[in-house]
């Protein structure tokens, strides 16, 4: 349902303008399905994160110590996302869903079915459309209910 709703929106110019602009890539998505693209420490202008799948010593300790982007099951399968272990979805990933879905209106069990069931490219192009402000097209946060650009409310739903 989501991918038809989401899908119809291409046809409207403004949104695929503004997924001229936006700049999403597979290297932003992490291996427990969390667009990094979208993520508050990733779009902040003060010592921005470059993403789960960047091994930087710059990171947040929270994410350089992340126990799914260490997992030893995970380094195991061949694309690098959690939905290729044969353990998925586990405790750490329905936990992290769990608070995902609660705070922030985004399941990334969801995400990485996705991504398995439809590929990359066109979940990106998706996630594209989702998360961009429909007021000033920029970068919408996952943890934020507003757009940081603009400080328009969005309604934001998975």
């Amino acid at each position: 349902m989501l991918i038809c709703v989401l899908a119809s929106k291409l046809n409207n110019l403004k949104t695929v303008k503004a997924m001229e602009n936006f700049h999403f890539h597979k290297e932003l998505i992490a291996a427990c399905g969390m667009s990094c693209g979208v993520c508050i420490a990733y779009l902040r202008e003060k010592n921005p994160c470059p993403g789960c799948r960047k091994r930087t010593e710059d990171k947040p300790k929270y994410c350089i110590t992340c126990r799914i982007a260490n997992c030893e099951h995970l380094e195991k399968t061949e694309s690098k996302f959690c939905f290729d272990c044969t353990r998925f979805p586990c405790q750490r990933i329905k936990q992290l869903d769990a608070r995902y879905r609660k705070n922030y209106r985004t399941s990334l069990i969801e995400n990485l079915r996705q991504i398995q069931s439809n590929g990359i490219e066109t979940f990106l192009q998706l996630e594209t459309i989702k998360q961009t402000c429909p007021f000033c097209q920029k970068t919408l946060s996952v943890h934020r209910n507003f757009c940081l650009h603009c400080k328009e409310m969005v309604n934001v739903t998975e």
